[in-house]
């Protein structure tokens, strides 16, 4: 059975007006988000998950992760 490809859920519309209220002038991980929702798309990477066992962590989550790490440590 192979593994369900999945994309960045929708944000909430309430969630992204309040978003946007708190921060008008944008913000980075706003930006992020936004721009691999944009770039990236799951099925790139499909070819590195195994049809067998559990589902793995989606790429797209994986990669906003280490992003927002990278972004609040870059030492």
């Amino acid at each position: 059975m192979l593994r369900p490809v999945t994309h960045l859920p929708p944000i909430p519309e309430e969630t992204a007006r309040d978003a946007r209220g708190a921060f008008a002038k944008g913000n980075v991980y706003i930006w992020v988000r936004d721009e691999l929702d944009a770039i990236f798309r799951e099925e790139d990477f499909a070819d590195l998950y195994d049809e067998r066992g559990q589902p793995g962590v989606a790429a797209w989550r994986l990669a906003l992760v280490c992003l927002m790490q990278y972004l609040e440590d870059p030492a």
